[in-house]
């Protein structure tokens, strides 16, 4: 018989020798989404293009070239300072090669004045070491100081060791070109996305007023240079879709020497445009690093413009009762392209895509305002422009804040407690009455077919919906109950709605025949037709046709005593001419008026509205209509601000309408 073995004796040793330290860039090739993104190799080559910006940054370069090659490598090239490439007096290495096997290792930690950057992106020191770890070969060379040094690198490792000439006639004074070959089993693609590499370059060259940014693609043999004078207002004019209803407002701000909080250079600069179409345009940097995911120094430039505005709104009282102004109003219609300088930016994780030092929303916000102000003081009308776009903003936020949703209880809409349902789930057999008042619902619900019949008693008049906000439909209580009681949800004619939810096949309004009757039909055709369009496209609305009359005629001959009811006065009429002919005797017959359908009992609503076989159900269609001509014309029947239409609608066609009174 075999003993199984213990735990202890299968199981892998763990002793100190486990413990496994990870040298050079080895942490980067093991976990490359850690340091960089892995979706293409974009990132590692904007990591040697932002040394090469820091450099004209500082002011030692003028020229920035980026070429692709046709065997799938980039090279960066510059003509700033050049890579120092002798001994580290601490390391025992040629600085160049530090800088590209070491992580946390460069010149962009030394700070202040004397430092070799007082503003740089640079990547926490980490930066061309990646670029280093994720390329097949890396390719350095450096010119400074009359000399030439080059340096090769495959996997982060160095193949061929630093060799350094002297300069010759053919080559710079100085400058650093770096050419890679992305290795590309570290990213999910290795095409770089051209889009995004064009963007990079302009931008870079914006923020750089007179340096000269190029790229040239071996491929296609295309070139493009990009070399802006006029600074951020230009670019941002290129790129907006919309003309700005406000004339661009762009400026500047730095710390001097004698600054009480902020080191000298530190500041901003930008432009704003603010358009009332299109999508906004929204770019911001740090020491010319693209932050996509934004941070402190827009949240300072969103400060800045809101309390600017906020403060010219309160002075000249243009504020309407009820609305509040809140920093994403100003900011709703707002595009900007923000480029910050901060003298030790902290950026969240190893992509910079965020900035998150503390210090910079005071630093962006203190020069923005003062400016905004002084501007908005200079020019009232556009002032006044602005801060019509922001209240338009606020209020659109406000209403869709009080947005009013379905009711629902563990996660299903509540049909309403009045509802009185039927029984039967067949959609094309079920009918649902929305009956005019508490009596009649009594009376429709002992008189209706409780198979298929259900009864929605509606209190009073229904609200008028025509001008009402969809979002705003749920606050009336009426409306609630019948959008649940059916199934479906407002909508719109261009709108797909869910009718899956449909509960009957025939949704029938049931009022008095009446003025009054009308008038709620009128006003629930009307909410059909705004905010429940496919509907009545779909054939399931209905009124019914309630009789306001009933004759009572005594026997005569053979004929028994009998009831006949009548829609309106034309009918009763008809009705009475033909009990003459039948030769009942003038006045022998009793006229009744049924002032609504609460005087109705169960039997006679049954009889003339409810019985499939002799009520008589009018289909609502919208036939071959013009939707906008008729949206107009319901728009003066129905709009609260068309009185004028209306009096004039009623002279013209007054005489062709037969009044009840």
């Amino acid at each position: 018989m075999s003993v199984p073995k213990s735990p202890s004796a299968t199981a892998p040793a763990y002793s100190e020798s486990s413990i496994r330290v990870l040298k050079g860039l080895e942490p980067v090739k093991q976990r490359p989404g850690m340091y960089t993104r892995t979706d293409n190799p974009l990132h590692v080559i904007q990591e040697v293009l932002d040394n090469a910006a820091d450099e004209a940054l500082a002011g030692h370069g003028k020229k920035i070239k980026v070429v692709l090659h046709t065997d799938g490598s980039v090279t960066i090239e510059d003509d700033g300072r050049g890579i120092p490439f002798g001994m580290h007096p601490e390391e025992n290495a040629p600085v160049i090669e530090l800088v590209f096997t070491r992580l946390h290792a460069g010149g962009k930690f030394d700070k202040g004045k004397g430092g070799a950057y007082s503003f740089s992106g640079g990547l926490h020191g980490v930066g061309v070491s990646v670029t280093n770890a994720l390329g097949k070969r890396l390719e350095a060379t450096s010119y400074r100081e009359g000399s030439v040094a080059r340096i090769v690198f495959q996997s982060g490792d160095v193949t061929e060791a630093l060799q350094v000439r002297k300069a010759g006639e053919g080559d710079r004074k100085s400058g650093t070109t770096v050419r890679v070959w992305p290795d590309a089993k570290y990213f999910e693609s290795a095409a770089l996305p051209m889009a995004e590499l064009v963007h990079l370059l302009r931008s870079k060259a914006v923020l750089m007023p007179g340096v000269s940014v190029s790229l040239l693609n071996e491929k296609t043999k295309d070139s493009q240079t990009w070399l802006y004078k006029g600074g951020l207002a230009d670019y941002l004019m290129q790129s907006l879709q919309a003309d700005p209803v406000i004339p661009l407002f762009s400026g500047e701000g730095f710390a001097d020497a004698q600054h009480d909080s902020f080191a000298e250079g530190e500041g901003a600069m930008w432009c704003v445009a603010f358009t009332e179409d299109g999508s906004p345009v929204r770019e911001s940097y740090v020491n010319l690093i693209p932050t996509s995911a934004g941070g402190t120094h827009e949240s300072g430039l969103r400060d800045g413009l809101f309390t600017a505005v906020k403060s010219f709104v309160d002075m000249h009282s243009l504020l309407p009762k009820g609305v509040k102004l809140m920093p994403e109003d100003v900011f709703a219609r707002a595009s900007y392209v923000l480029s910050a300088k901060v003298l030790d930016p902290q950026f969240q994780g190893q992509i910079k895509e965020r900035l998150n030092s503390r210090d910079a929303v005071r630093l962006v916000s203190g020069f923005v305002r003062p400016a905004l102000e002084l501007w908005l003081n200079q020019h009232v009308d556009y002032g006044k422009k602005l801060a019509e776009l922001a209240i338009k903003a606020a209020q659109t936020r406000q209403r869709a804040g009080q947005k009013v949703e379905k009711r629902k209880s563990s996660g299903v809409a509540v049909l309403p407690g009045k509802l009185t349902d039927c029984e039967s789930r067949d959609l094309a057999y079920n009918e649902v009455f929305l009956v005019e008042g508490d009596s009649a619902g009594g009376s429709a619900k002992m008189g209706r077919d409780k198979e298929n019949q259900a009864i929605l008693p509606l209190r009073g008049k229904v609200l008028n919906t025509w001008e009402v906000d969809r979002d705003r439909l749920f606050a009336n209580t009426e409306i609630h109950d019948i959008s649940v009681a059916i199934g479906v949800d407002p909508h719109g004619p261009n709108d797909t709605p869910d009718m899956s939810g449909l509960r009957y096949g025939k949704v029938c309004i049931l009022s008095d025949a009446d003025v009054d009757g009308s008038h709620i039909q009128v006003l629930l055709l009307t909410l059909f037709f705004r905010h429940f369009p496919k509907l009545i496209e779909a054939g399931h609305v209905f009124v019914a046709r309630p009789p306001l009359f009933r004759v009572d005629a005594p026997a005569r001959g053979k004929k028994p005593a009998s009831k006949a009811y009548a829609l309106d006065e034309g009918e009763l009429t008809a009705i009475l001419d033909k009990l003459r002919k039948e030769g009942v005797r003038e006045g022998a017959w009793s006229i009744s008026r049924f002032k609504g359908l609460g005087e109705m009992n169960a039997e006679q609503l049954w009889d003339t509205t409810l019985n499939p076989d002799t009520r008589r159900l009018l289909p609502v269609a919208l036939g071959a209509i013009d939707f906008s001509q008729t949206e107009a014309l319901i728009t003066k029947l129905m709009g609260k601000g068309e009185a004028a239409a209306r009096r004039e609608l009623m002279e013209i066609h007054g005489d062709s309408v037969e009044i009840d009174v």
